[in-house]
């Protein structure tokens, strides 16, 4: 017998409620099996869909499901998870924690509505040449080297390559998805995100594209968790302070504004939070 599963539909890491990367949230998601949660998700056609379950130790437990598969951890969707809870007076501002299959991960729902949710410790998992990137993404290699910054697999719930470029070079990318995926594939990491540093003077400390075609998303206008990882290596390698503004998707035409800071001792990171408001944009009713 079929059974109608609500889901509601939320843009993540909005400006004044324009702009931010879509997700779907089905609540009471108990009884449903992981080939269910997969249709729904295929169903919705976002990048991601959260359910969300009961939990005996945390507030809940969440799962996230792209149009391909699970994944282990998602940002935005958290975002819009939390968001969702917030809106519907299941959850208050306050502290809590979600069960995920990164860990136990606290989230804290602003007075203001706003999420912040605090992420893996980042990990490096490797490193790639400018002239391995190069090749990928149709930046010359010695433009890619001048920025004087690594490029590295970073960590903080996905494995993501962080790639730098010099200003006015991040969109003019024309990303090849076959050639990006089969990279990802062969190397196990999740997608690209590239950054281009702004100047001193603006509110933005950087300006970012992601690219992960492996899980089906071509493009992603808002991503929290490389969000997460970009702090963590930029605390590493520039003199930035430890609070951070990054802008995504300007190339699609819809901008999102991530916050992300970083607390560190003795140049160890020891704590990484990601954060941004939200806004409901409709509801599916899909029958499973």
């Amino acid at each position: 017998m079929l059974v109608n599963i609500e889901v509601a539909l939320v843009n993540s890491f909005t400006i004044n409620e324009k702009g931010g990367n879509p997700a779907g949230v089905v609540l009471n998601a108990d009884q449903l099996s992981d080939a269910k949660k997969l249709k729904i998700a295929q169903a919705v056609g976002y990048s991601e869909t959260a359910f969300v379950s009961s939990d005996d130790e945390a507030d809940c437990e969440v799962s996230f499901f792209t149009t391909t598969g699970e994944v282990d951890f998602c940002g935005h969707a958290t975002l819009a998870t939390f968001y969702i809870l917030y809106q519907k007076g299941i959850l208050a501002a306050g502290s809590y924690v979600q069960r995920t299959k990164v860990g136990m991960l606290p989230v804290i729902i602003e007075p203001n509505g706003k999420v912040v949710m605090e992420l893996q410790l980042p990990q490096k998992l490797d490193t790639f040449s400018y002239q391995e990137i190069s090749k990928v993404i149709g930046i010359e290699s010695n433009i890619l080297e001048s920025t004087k910054l690594p490029i590295e697999v970073i960590s903080t719930g996905l494995p993501d390559v962080i790639i730098p470029v010099p200003n006015g070079y991040l969109d003019v990318i024309e990303p090849d998805d076959e050639l990006i995926a089969n990279f990802c594939e062969n190397h196990k990491v999740v997608g690209f995100h590239v950054f281009e540093l702004c100047d001193a003077e603006s509110k933005l400390t950087a300006s970012c594209r992601n690219f992960a075609p492996l899980f089906g998303i071509s493009e992603e206008s808002a991503t929290g968790s490389s969000s997460g990882a970009l702090a963590c290596y930029l605390t590493e390698y520039l003199a930035l302070g430890c609070d951070y503004v990054f802008e995504q998707g300007r190339s699609m035409g819809c901008t999102s504004i991530i916050t992300a800071s970083v607390k560190s001792d003795n140049s160890s990171v020891i704590n990484v939070k990601v954060g941004g408001f939200a806004s409901i944009v409709g509801k599916l009713v899909i029958p499973v």
